[in-house]
This record gives structure tokens, C-alpha cells and sequence, in this order.
């Protein structure tokens, strides 16, 4: 079911700026140079402490947000808008591309002149609904969905955790790569791709016959894995005595057999 603001066509969107922190989802503030973090980073190879901001990602940030704009959430309500704010990053929801134009102007002179905060002009536009991400989704024909910077950013981590030169354990990379993608899921599990997730199932499923590939590494070990696992000893001669890489191996049928969700 489609959410009810997603009724409206158009969405103006002034992002907040100032010079301590950023939102990690949607750029709203800038970020410091990476390594010298408000809470203490280092400059110039030694450490050095911080006098403004606050750890990004942690806990405080978004209380913090949410105090500094709640006067924006009155003026908000006071004007009749249909919005959503999480933290410091909202949408503004109005029937025209011409009356968010106006909005955004009139949003952007309360943010710099009430608030004294400074407005990141390049990462704030006008845009049908559509168009614009918020916390991750988009929201379309189909609903919401989540967007392709989400998506990446989801195979990036599963790459990290899985990836062949770690040297931990299977079962505690196996551990971590369920946890995280448990409470991936239970974030972004009310999007409508289900399609899609079954195609990121797989590949998840590959990396991880990827990662036990490249744990057996010498032929005796996976000729001893494979038998374990149930593998006739006919075909267990034919896969550990392949010149494939670990990427096409952990897509062999073999492999794939003896490796199962279980």
C-alpha cells in the first residue's frame, strides 16, 4: 500500500549545513577530513582533539538534529506542509513544481535567518517525489524501494566481510554476514523488490561458497571438505582439480550442491 503523502508530486528539499558533521545517508552537512572526526582524529600523523561536533554515526546526532530543528518542525506544521524529517534530513511535500520552488526559498531564508544555519544549496532541489531519496528509499509507482546508493553500499559491506584474504573462520564470518544482513532486512525489508532480493540472496550465497573456496585452498583439504559434505568422489576429483578461479568456482553446480543454505 502506498504511503498517503506519496500523493503529492512534488518535493522541496532544503538540506541544513554546518562545519561539523554530515548525515551519512543524504549529504546535509559537511563531513571533516576523514581521520580528524569531531571526538579527536589525527592531523598530520599525530592525534589531536576536537573542540566542536560530535562522533558521526553515533546516538547524539540525531537528538541534537532534532533539537536544533524543531522549531522548523512548528513552522512546518503552522504553514499546513505535508513533511517528513528524520534527524536533519526532510522532505517538504507540495502539489507543484512551482509552489516547491517557492517553499524551498521561503524554507531556506527561515533555516539561514532563524535557525543560523547554513544551507547546502547543491544537495537541495525541487524534484518530483519520485526523484528524491530519503533515508535510503525512494518512493515510486511500486512504492517505496530502496535506492541504488543503498544497494551499493549493502554489496560493499558483504565484500568486506567476505572478502578472501580476511583469515577468520568461516562460521564467524558467516556469524557477521548474518547479522548484518538481518538487520539490513529488517530496515529495508518494507520495500516492494522482492525480485531483487532474491537476486541479492544468490549473490550473497556466492560469496560465501567464494569465502569456504578460498578457506580449503589445497586440494586434499577440499577434497576432505567436499566428502564430508556428501559429494560423490567422481565429482569431487573434477572440482579440486580445476584451474577455475574462486569467483567462477563458487558458482560451480558442485560446489553449489554441497554448499546449501544449511
Amino acid at each position: 500500500m502506498r504511503p498517503a503523502w506519496a500523493r503529492w508530486k512534488w518535493v522541496a528539499s532544503p538540506l541544513q549545513e554546518n562545519q561539523t558533521w554530515k548525515h551519512e545517508e543524504t549529504t546535509t552537512r559537511s563531513q571533516p577530513r576523514k581521520g580528524n572526526r569531531p571526538g579527536g582524529g589525527r592531523l598530520g600523523g599525530t592525534r589531536e582533539p576536537t573542540a566542536q561536533g560530535v562522533p558521526q554515526g553515533g546516538p547524539l546526532s540525531p537528538l541534537l538534529a532534532n533539537i536544533t530543528l524543531d522549531p522548523l518542525d512548528k513552522e512546518l506544521e503552522r504553514r499546513g506542509h505535508h513533511f517528513a524529517r528524520y534527524a536533519d534530513d526532510f522532505l517538504v511535500m507540495v502539489k507543484s513544481a512551482r509552489a516547491a520552488e517557492r517553499v524551498m526559498a521561503s524554507l531556506t531564508r527561515f533555516v539561514e535567518g532563524r535557525l543560523r544555519l547554513v544551507v547546502n544549496r547543491a544537495k537541495s532541489k525541487c524534484a518530483p517525489l519520485q526523484e528524491c531519496a530519503f533515508l535510503g528509499f525512494q518512493i515510486g509507482p511500486r512504492g517505496a524501494v530502496w535506492t541504488a546508493k543503498a544497494r551499493a553500499r549493502f554489496k560493499r559491506r558483504v565484500r568486506e566481510i567476505t572478502r578472501r584474504n580476511r583469515g577468520h573462520n568461516a562460521r564467524d564470518v558467516v556469524d557477521e554476514l548474518r547479522r548484518y544482513v538481518t538487520g539490513w532486512l529488517n530496515y529495508f525489508g518494507i520495500s516492494n523488490t522482492y525480485t531483487e532480493l532474491e537476486v541479492l540472496g544468490d549473490w550473497v550465497r556466492r560469496r560465501v561458497r567464494l569465502y569456504y573456496w578460498k578457506q580449503w585452498k589445497q586440494p586434499r583439504t577440499r577434497r576432505r571438505q567436499l566428502l564430508a559434505l556428501g559429494v560423490p568422489p567422481e565429482e569431487v576429483h573434477l572440482a579440486t582439480r580445476s584451474r577455475k578461479g574462486y569467483w567462477r568456482m563458487s558458482a560451480n553446480s558442485i560446489l553449489q550442491r554441497a554448499l546449501t543454505n544449511r
